[in-house]
């Protein structure tokens, strides 16, 4: 019998309803749980022979996808999670990224997708305004901070390679401290720079070590930029940006700050000091999909003179050509890498939209009180000791007398036991363990109970 080619292309009510019935008890769970690590022969066996020519019933495949893979997936929008770094979407998040995938949304060029991206830069100019960032600043969203870093410091190398006068051959340096995060480094490798490295004060780089670094070196022409971070992954620490950017306009270097998981602080008046500064940032990333509450993947690149991005990122082609035109165009696919990108700042509107800027900010301010209560707590707890004062929403602190295995012990129990999922982490080459406060549904009862497996 002939078989219509559109056939998976036409309306399916049953299949529509199944889905949705399956998102709609999704997003009521309360609170979410946290499930487990998957076991790699069970999971390959759930799916042997699933992929096959003539498909399978849609109820036998959710019903896969609920009872085995989706039950082997640490869920990051738990108020339980607190490793790395969470993710705690709104439910206006994402039922609206929902909205983002069913309709196909795209957000290449202005052309094709002009009201997706007039949302989209309105998130962005709020989060510029929060910086301090001029009028003329603008950018994209990117997949995460990897990306947004990547991007950035390759305009920051192009940039300089046009002010100096110099090809790929010129040897070229960014300076970092060593808390700078591994995505950086990365970048560093792939577009061929090489770090310069200041010594961190108190775990901070700061202006006078930056500066006291270039007079110490004897080729100081050859360092073309700076990163700031705002927001260590590990300790939650944000550099002297103030001091960082000084040095910066008195040496002529690009001032990138990589806020990824940080820089959602600006909407917090108890912190905001912590970033000034930031106001002279040539670029600036924060991930949304972090403390702003959105979905994965959803970073917002920034830049203060987007016109050096379009130097370096417009791609041209003949087919290409007609996106390029005159008046309100803003081509995403001219601010960073990428070429094809879903409009994966909607659901982030959507969410402010709805509830308000405030809202954020007190679900931020929640974050920063969890972490300054626990560290209070381990103050207060005989055989806990805080490793340093939390100046966001990250806590490091050591167990006496613990080993590395005994924090490996401890964390594998705490996520049996559906306790909570808290990893250890690295301290000056010693494993310790380590808060990350975002969910505002976290309590300080979840947290002592955790800290009472530790006794």
């Amino acid at each position: 019998m002939y078989a219509a080619p559109d056939r998976m292309h036409k309306p399916d009510n049953e299949l529509v309803d199944l889905v949705f019935d399956y998102m709609r008890e999704r997003l009521q769970y309360d609170p979410v749980p946290l499930d487990h690590p998957g076991d790699g022969a069970h999971l390959r066996e759930a799916l042997a022979g699933l992929l096959n020519d003539h498909g399978n019933n849609p109820a036998d495949v959710l019903k896969l996808y609920d009872h085995e893979l989706s039950r082997a997936v640490i869920s990051a929008d738990s108020p339980r999670y607190l490793s790395f770094i969470p993710c705690a979407p709104t439910k206006a998040a994402l039922l609206f990224d929902m909205v983002v995938s069913c309709a196909s949304l795209q957000g290449i060029s202005w052309l094709e997708a002009a009201g997706a991206i007039a949302a989209e830069n309105q998130v962005l100019r709020l989060i510029a305004d929060r910086a301090g960032l001029p009028a003329s600043a603008g950018g994209t969203f990117v997949s995460g901070g990897s990306a947004g870093n990547l991007s950035a410091l390759v305009v920051a190398r192009d940039t300089a390679r046009r002010r100096l006068g110099v090809g790929p051959e010129a040897r070229l340096r960014i300076a970092v401290a060593d808390q700078v995060h591994s995505s950086v480094k990365n970048t560093f490798n792939i577009i061929g720079v090489e770090p310069f490295l200041v010594p961190a004060v108190d775990r901070r780089l700061t202006g006078a070590a930056l500066r006291a670094a270039l007079a110490a070196d004897p080729h100081p022409e050859t360092v073309i930029a700076v990163v700031g971070t705002a927001g260590t992954t590990n300790e939650g620490i944000v550099d002297d940006l103030a001091g960082i950017a000084e040095v910066a306009r008195a040496h002529d270097l690009w001032f990138h700050v990589d806020g990824a998981y940080g820089g959602a602080g600006l909407f917090a008046p108890s912190v905001r000091h912590r970033y000034d500064g930031i106001e002279h940032a040539d670029s600036f990333v924060v991930d949304p999909h972090k403390w702003l509450f959105a979905p994965f993947d959803c970073a917002a690149l920034l830049y203060r003179e987007p016109r050096l991005a379009r130097a370096v990122h417009t791609q041209d082609a003949s087919y290409l050509d007609v996106l390029h035109t005159e008046g309100d165009e803003w081509n995403p696919t001219d601010y960073a890498y990428h070429l094809t990108r879903r409009a994966r700042g909607l659901p982030l509107w959507f969410s402010l939209a709805v509830h308000g800027v405030q809202a954020y900010t007190d679900a931020i301010e929640t974050g920063l009180r969890l972490a300054r209560d626990t560290a209070q707590l381990i103050r207060d707890t005989e055989h806990l000791e805080l490793l340093h004062d939390p100046q966001l929403s990250a806590v490091c602190f050591r167990r006496t007398g613990w080993t590395h295995d005994d924090y490996y012990r401890w964390s594998r129990q705490l996520l049996a036991d559906q306790i909570g999922f808290v990893t250890p982490t690295g301290w000056d080459g010693e494993t310790v363990a380590r808060f990350a406060f975002l969910h505002p549904g976290t309590t300080m009862e979840m947290v002592r109970e955790i800290l009472d497996t530790m006794a």
